[in-house]
């Protein structure tokens, strides 16, 4: 992991939160078990350019077919669940109860939010993460079915483009982000983009 990492720091609050945001910080957990929390600064940022989307060929006919029913923030502490969960990709998360107590709040605030997958009456699949001005940080994303975050990370850029959102921030890059278009950017940059994405009227989710 690429980036700086500070000591811990107890007494984070949601409006210390959205400060670390505006300035490039998003904390993180050594485990779902670790109660405390640690600033992390990439020197090398993630992000999908807007208009940079990858949509695969495959993926489109997918998407044609409406495998899932698409929501937005009607179940956000379900996703946030769904991402702290371990798969078998990912045997432990960072996402501790410190963390989803967090952002819950932010969720009542109004910064944070979901995209959610539905199969009937059941969550199969989501993302969650920040907005702040123009700009959206995505924290996590998990799946309970086939293309189902994929699905649900599409419909996030396509309604954040039609929101007037800016950046789309990723934190890192994985090989899977990438195939959907995301890209890594120097820190310098990054916090250019930043700047810009803070600067005047902020979007609405």
């Amino acid at each position: 992991m690429a980036g700086s990492r500070s000591s811990s720091y107890p007494a984070i609050t949601p409006d210390i939160l959205l400060r670390a945001y505006s300035i490039g910080l998003f904390p993180m957990a050594d485990s779902v078990d670790d109660p405390e929390l640690f600033w992390v600064e990439p020197e090398i940022r993630g992000i999908i350019p807007l208009d940079g989307l990858h949509v695969s060929r495959s993926l489109r006919k997918v998407i044609r077919q409406s495998p899932f029913e698409i929501r937005l923030n009607t179940a956000f502490e379900a996703v946030m669940a769904g991402c702290a969960e371990a798969a078998p990709d990912r045997p432990s998360t960072w996402i501790n109860q410190t963390i989803r107590t967090l952002y819950t709040q932010l969720h009542q605030m109004g910064h944070a939010h979901s995209v959610e997958a539905w199969e009937g009456d059941q969550l199969v699949g989501g993302l969650y993460g920040v907005s702040l001005g123009s700009a959206f940080f995505g924290e996590s994303m998990f799946t309970r079915r086939t293309n189902a975050s994929k699905i649900c990370l599409v419909h996030l850029v396509e309604h954040l483009r039609s929101s007037g959102f800016r950046l789309l921030d990723t934190q890192f890059t994985t090989e899977h982000l990438k195939t959907l278009g995301a890209v890594d950017v120097p820190k310098e940059d990054y916090l250019v983009l930043l700047k810009q994405a803070l600067q005047g009227p902020p979007a609405t989710f």
